[in-house]
């Protein structure tokens, strides 16, 4: 007979918030002051835990996904600005602050998503007798149908910029 188990009841609550903050196997297993390997034992003898894992992780990533998409495409919000005279609130103004589109999130979002179309080119060459440029693949050229989605993609995005820029004018 081993030790008694240091599972208890509420590890599954706890453990869905901390994974949902973005904690690890490793992690998790530091707050509850045991072994990674214990972690991977209560996953499999206990489903409780491993659902409210499982939550909290797709949640995380989830809210991530959706902040990386907004940063991307750009985003607006109310906001509030306030003057103040030695130290009092004088004035308050509600505003709608608006993101750019950000060049990096494109980027990033753009090759996880659609590698195919977006991945950096790598080019190899030879050092050896008769080096020069190795051909791995010919020149990038989008199929029709890549073609087709581009410009869905490229009319889609002028239909919302005009549509703000007349929402903006009201």
């Amino acid at each position: 007979m081993g030790r008694p188990s240091r599972y208890r009841k509420e590890f599954p609550e706890q453990a869905r918030k901390l994974c949902r903050l973005g904690a690890i196997d490793e992690e998790l297993a530091e707050f509850f002051g045991v072994d990674v390997a214990t972690v991977g034992r209560w996953k499999l003898q206990h489903s409780e835990f491993r659902v409210a894992l499982k939550e909290g992780k797709e949640a995380a990533d989830a809210e991530v996904a959706d902040r990386l998409f907004k940063r991307a495409t750009g985003y607006s919000h109310k906001d509030t600005k306030f003057a103040t005279f030695e130290g009092k609130i004088t004035d308050r103004e509600e505003y709608v602050k608006h993101y750019p589109p950000d060049t990096i999130a494109c980027i990033f979002w753009l090759k996880n998503r659609r590698p195919d179309l977006w991945r950096d080119k790598v080019g190899l060459e030879h050092s050896g007798p008769g080096g020069g440029p190795i051909q791995t693949e010919g020149d990038f050229r989008p199929s029709p149908e890549d073609e087709e989605v581009i410009k869905r993609i490229a009319e889609t995005r002028a239909k919302i910029q005009s549509g703000q820029a007349a929402g903006e004018g009201a």
